[in-house]
């Protein structure tokens, strides 16, 4: 009984946080060089009639919003379970060169002819993602300031070898320039069902994988002691982040912060329950890549401002305060 009494009202915070959602999309879509009212974006989506505002809401805005929906919650998802696998809340796919190493890898697989089509580009960018995590957590997991550090020296070392690459192969920097501007402006005209699919079959995965994670978040030792499979959860954890983290920056580009400022915001609400924190997580991921979005195309009256500047905007001050609380200890 205790538990169910604890269960109603997160249950209640979720179904506000899907109603929360769901005016932000509908907001955003109603955002842009032409502005289309709140009333007319859900005739628009419900009994459309083919008028100009209608095609803009159905051809552009909507795949917009619903490409924001999904990389928001994939990076907010990604760095809950980071935070989680590491427990360090210091832990983020940007801050720790994951995002770096599918960048890298993308580079890479440009100058290799490997990385043209969009299947191409996503494996390597998952792939570099794989390869990143594993380095960063290998070398700086025994302290949360050492893991930012490394990230940050991963970051910097992979970005001075792409750029090189880059500046070596014009064609590579013709490829790359679109895709490494953090926004999700054009994009959503690109095809997006491989993304789309790979990041829902991994928020499903990441969802399934919540309790054992649940039992891991006690320690190792208390997990094995409760027969958890450790190995395995690790590992399968690390296989979500990377499919998430990859998937979400092969299609909108690197979009930093989300992964960290999303599950800081919602951890007290979860009270120490991971299937509570990646659902939180899952739902104001992209509420907050939605408000980012809105904010990226009314902040300048002559264009868009990439969406990625204003995640660092707001994720810049809540990476400081994190140092600052969690910096000086392990967890």
């Amino acid at each position: 009984m205790a538990a169910s009494g604890r269960e109603l009202p997160r249950a209640g915070l979720l179904l506000g946080g899907l109603v929360l959602l769901a005016v932000v999309a509908v907001l955003s879509i109603g955002v842009g060089a032409h502005r289309v009212a709140p009333a007319e974006v859900v005739r628009a989506l419900f009994d459309y009639r083919g008028t100009d505002d209608h095609v803009i809401v159905r051809d552009v805005r909507a795949p917009r919003a619903l490409l924001a929906v999904a990389v928001g919650a994939a990076l907010a998802v990604s760095g809950a379970l980071l935070q989680t696998l590491a427990r360090n809340p210091l832990a983020e796919p940007g801050i720790l060169g994951v995002t770096a190493g599918a960048g890298f890898a993308v580079t890479v697989g440009s100058a290799l002819g490997l990385a043209g089509a969009q299947a191409g580009q996503l494996l390597c960018s998952i792939a570099g993602s794989v390869l990143a995590a594993l380095l960063v957590m290998a070398v700086g997991r025994r302290s949360p300031l050492r893991l930012v550090l490394t990230g940050v020296a991963l970051t910097a070392v992979l970005g001075g070898i792409a750029l090189g690459l880059r500046l070596m192969l014009p064609d590579v920097f013709d490829a790359y320039r679109f895709w490494s501007v953090g926004t999700l402006a054009g994009r959503e005209q690109a095809p997006l069902t491989l993304p789309l699919l790979a990041i829902a079959a991994a928020l499903a995965g990441a969802l399934l994988l919540a309790r054992s994670l649940n039992t891991l978040a006690l320690g190792e030792h208390v997990a094995r002691t409760l027969g958890a499979g450790v190995a395995r959860t690790r590992a399968l954890a690390l296989v979500l982040i990377t499919v998430l983290s990859g998937a979400a920056t092969a299609v909108a580009g690197p979009v930093l912060f989300v992964g960290l400022i999303v599950p800081h915001l919602v951890r007290r609400l979860a009270a120490g329950s991971v299937p509570w924190l990646l659902l939180y997580s899952m739902v104001l991921g992209p509420v907050l890549l939605l408000v980012a979005d809105i904010g990226s195309r009314v902040l300048l009256p002559t264009g868009e401002v990439p969406v990625a500047i204003v995640t660092a905007f707001f994720g810049g001050p809540v990476l400081i305060w994190a140092v600052r609380r969690y910096g000086a200890g392990s967890l």
